[in-house]
């Protein structure tokens, strides 16, 4: 059994293709379907519609957006080249200088060697709109978004919602704002309500409402290993005793796969084993029931019951996210049964 979690060069490789790896599931084909919409509509002109996509922390929502950013060669637009999805994100002290100006840096040195630190909103918008046509950006994608919800100046929040309003109407693109369940807040601003006509959550799987769709996605990750055999993560109590790792989360689920994979290739395995899914989980949960070792009888299971939520009321600031919320753990028969 090896000990060294160092892979030689060529499983390392093998290991990093399956840890980047994307697999879609109905969720994120109906957002891509979304986007594409989206940068057609661009292209038509006149008033350009705007979407809210929201979901909890290990939903997915940057690794989905970057997946559909890499679907795209750079473009050559006057002269330039670019890819014509716009990716940034709210800066962690957001005024409306600093938001515009990560917008530019993220387009690019040479709109950014434009501006000065100093320089005016007015001129750094004037900026961001002439490089956003001059680069032909079709889509801008706004991540972390409810950090601009959770800034604590009302009037200053609302600036910067209207600035990003005024810069898709100048340049006729939309924007997509991406971030935590609270990111909906700014449906509120009146601005905002009718502009963003889309709105998408991504949720975390249950296993109470739709196993087949997270079977589906086990059954694409394991198609994505780069073993000699596929493995057979389908079987039923793999899926149960996965879920009871990860309680429908995705990054949970992806990083627990990745370690394990890792397992794999170190013991130059064919495939994927369950004794490599054990093994994992006695590493990262060594003082916990391991549900590799148990009956499927025996498995508890919880599953998300109320997403997580911002408290603007709070006395501080350490007390204002209420975490996700999830059922007690059950056996899975009796989950299932309440499904019903």
């Amino acid at each position: 059994m090896a000990t060294d979690q160092t892979l030689p060069p060529e499983k390392e490789d093998l290991l990093r293709q399956f840890v980047t790896c994307f697999v879609e599931y109905p969720v994120v084909t109906k957002i891509y379907e979304d986007f594409d919409r989206l940068r057609y509509n661009h292209r038509l002109g006149g008033e350009q519609q705007c979407m809210l996509l929201t979901g909890d922390a290990g939903s997915g929502k940057s690794m989905l957006v970057k997946n559909y950013q890499q679907h795209f060669s750079k473009a050559s637009q006057g002269g330039y080249s670019h890819n014509p999805l716009l990716f940034s994100r709210i800066p962690s002290r957001p005024t409306l200088s600093a938001t515009i100006l990560q917008l530019i840096r993220d387009l690019g040195q040479d709109s950014a060697a434009r501006v000065q630190r100093r320089s005016s909103d007015i001129y750094l918008t004037d900026v961001l709109v002439q490089s956003l046509i001059k680069y032909g950006i079709e889509l801008i994608v706004i991540d972390e978004f409810q950090e601009l919800v959770e800034y604590k100046t009302d009037r200053k929040r609302t600036e910067i919602a209207n600035r990003l309003k005024l810069v898709s109407e100048k340049a006729r693109i939309s924007i997509v704002l991406v971030g935590m369940p609270w990111a909906k807040k700014i449906t509120e601003e009146p601005q905002w309500a009718s502009r963003l006509m889309i709105r998408r959550q991504i949720p975390f799987f249950k296993i109470s409402e739709e196993r087949d769709n997270f079977v589906r996605f086990l059954m694409g990750l394991a198609n994505r290993m780069p073993l000699l055999e596929t493995p057979r993560l389908q079987e039923k109590h793999t899926v149960f005793a996965l879920f009871s790792v990860c309680k429908g989360c995705l990054r949970i689920l992806k990083y627990f796969l990745n370690e394990a994979l890792k397992l794999a290739l170190l013991d130059d395995a064919p495939t994927l084993q369950k004794e490599h899914l054990s093994r994992t989980f006695v590493m990262l949960h060594p003082e916990k029931t391991n549900p590799f070792k148990q009956n499927i009888d025996e498995l508890l299971v919880s599953e998300v019951k109320e997403y997580s939520r911002y408290d603007e009321g709070a006395t501080h600031s350490e007390d204002a996210v209420i975490p996700t919320q999830f059922t007690d753990r059950l056996p899975i028969s009796m989950l299932l049964k309440k499904s019903r």
